[in-house]
């Protein structure tokens, strides 16, 4: 039985997904759309969240619920949004712990950036062309991707020095959800650009430790209504986009993701050594100039990373087959 016939299994694996999908999109840098993108249920993903429209309005109208759930792949978004939910309350936990260490954000950072690289070549290999016009235009596409992906990537980020209003949070969510869903687009990065980041991800933590619980779920409520209404609008252009310019489309979206490498190169000096939170640390690349245990370690992590990427990749071939 396969994902679209619906078993337990299958709600797994899809939660699963989701899960990977959340905590990718707490980390400034990596976008859950890459994520989706990596795992295969990109399109459904898109076509899914797409399908909320008036076919959708009508069976639910006329009561007409188990035709309402099909038309919407409601029992997939259902296990993908619970894993969603759960990876980025989970990571919020975490990613100060992560990346607030020299060693451990370096090792971090080598991981990413050599799952996303070995899947970025997997994406480009999916383009299919069938002139040598199609072909230049896939091309001055994916460069125009990648040059945007980077430019985002080095944008400096705005440290919001009040909470927010409840009418930026709420745009702030229609602008990041644009990003999350886009393969490397960072959502996490743009909210950072945003200056509301840290307050976002902070709430997490005080509703654990039971501090400022009724306006945190308040923000979360706004920026969750932004997200959503602009997701459904959006999904229906990347529709349009993935089924009449597959492969324009794709190469954009390759471009992208080769561009926002960038943001995660292990190899970073903290130009803010006095800041303690990640969040407001300042960063810049530089190329190592010699080979030591800790570049050695980084190599070795971005080896094992996108290795892992192309033997999921050959596994789900096979299997398949």
């Amino acid at each position: 039985m396969n994902d679209r016939q619906g078993s337990f299994s299958a709600d797994v694996r899809n939660a699963v997904r989701g899960l990977c999908m959340g905590c990718a999109d707490v980390v400034p840098g990596i976008s859950g759309g890459t994520v989706a993108l990596i795992l295969g249920i990109y399109e459904r993903l898109v076509t899914a969240i797409s399908h909320v429209d008036r076919v959708a309005f009508h069976h639910l109208r006329r009561r007409e619920w188990k035709q309402a759930a099909e038309h919407l792949d409601l029992r997939f978004l259902v296990a993908l949004g619970s894993g969603i939910l759960s990876g980025i309350v989970g990571m919020s936990l975490v990613i100060g712990v992560l990346l607030g260490n020299h060693t451990t954000r370096s090792l971090t950072f080598a991981a990413f950036f050599g799952a996303i690289f070995a899947s970025s070549i997997l994406v480009a290999r999916l383009i299919q062309t069938a002139t040598r016009m199609q072909t230049i235009r896939c091309l001055a596409l994916g460069l125009i991707g990648a040059m945007f992906a980077y430019w985002v990537s080095v944008l400096p980020s705005s440290q919001a020095t009040t909470a927010p209003t409840h009418a930026y949070v709420f745009l702030c969510g229609c602008i990041a959800i644009c990003a999350m869903i886009l393969p490397g687009i960072s959502g996490a990065m743009i909210l950072l650009v945003l200056g509301i980041y840290e307050h976002l991800t902070e709430i997490p933590r005080n509703l654990l430790a039971g501090e400022h619980v009724v306006d945190g779920l308040v923000t979360i409520a706004v920026f969750g209504t932004g997200c959503l209404i602009s997701l459904v609008l959006f999904s229906k252009l990347l529709r349009w986009l993935l089924t009449q310019h597959h492969a324009t489309t794709m190469a954009l979206l390759c471009g992208f993701m080769f561009g926002a490498l960038r943001k995660l190169w292990p190899f970073q000096n903290d130009l803010t050594p006095d800041i303690a939170k990640f969040k407001e640390k300042t960063f810049q690349v530089f190329m190592p100039q010699q080979i030591d245990l800790e570049v050695l370690a980084v190599c070795v992590a971005a080896l094992i990373a996108g290795g892992l990427v192309f033997a999921v990749d050959r596994w789900i071939r096979q299997t398949a087959s």
